[in-house]
């Protein structure tokens, strides 16, 4: 029987792979990308780090599923919290991205974040995917991620950002990665971390990143042997 072929897109969180799977690991010849390959009995985990960004994401996502074939791409890493409830540490479960930074209204008369093959700004992530995974954990928060090319460490921003998508969280890969993976009818699965609340900002991303990517990833792990 074959075994089901992940793809696991890392942006900067790839410290938290590596401490986690170590010499398990195997590395691949890639141009542009780490790439790295974990074999298991049930299934293979491509691993690219892709680094910060829609574009450098949507371009990991792309490679993952032309180059590997991916039956589903994953991502896990932290995020900004935009309400009082996403503290620090607090493990979400996205069931809905908008690409705030996308706006093509002067042009096609459509709301902010709306792509022309769309119904609205929000995209959804895929279903059967989500269920599993809350069904694994059913502690993780279901999400509206807010995704831009900005690390938003203002707290005003943070604020004006909720208020206009009713976001809990911004990041800035889980767009780039959604809407790719759609083109081509992979399903993905976004599980996040808040290191940074919506009173942190870069200081306090810096101090909790480790710690809660590695969080974040042993909580994705555990859903992976779930689905």
């Amino acid at each position: 029987m074959n075994t089901k072929r992940i793809g696991l897109i890392v942006a900067v969180e790839i410290s938290a792979v590596l401490k986690k799977y170590g010499e398990r690991l195997e590395k691949l010849p890639a141009r542009g990308f780490e790439v790295m390959r974990l074999t298991l009995n049930d299934y293979t985990l491509y691993i690219v780090s892709s680094g910060a960004g829609e574009i450098a994401a949507a371009a990991a996502a792309q490679y993952l599923i032309s180059v590997h074939d991916v039956d589903m791409i994953l991502n896990f890493g932290v995020v900004g919290g935009l309400t009082e409830e996403m503290t620090v540490a607090r493990l979400a479960l996205i069931k809905e991205v908008v690409h705030y930074d996308f706006d093509a209204g002067a042009w096609l008369g459509y709301e902010k974040g709306r792509y022309a093959d769309y119904p609205t700004p929000f995209i959804k992530t895929d279903e059967t995917l989500f269920e599993a995974a809350l069904k694994a954990e059913p502690e993780l928060k279901p999400v509206v991620c807010a995704s831009g090319d900005k690390f938003v460490a203002d707290a005003k921003k943070k604020r004006e950002l909720h208020e206009e998508f009713c976001a809990d969280i911004c990041e800035m890969e889980s767009a780039g990665i959604l809407i790719t993976a759609n083109r081509s009818g992979v399903p993905c699965l976004f599980i996040k971390a808040v290191s940074d609340s919506i009173h942190g900002g870069s200081d306090e991303f810096e101090r909790e990143i480790e710690r809660c990517a590695e969080i974040c990833l042993d909580t994705l792990d555990k859903v992976i042997h779930s689905i």
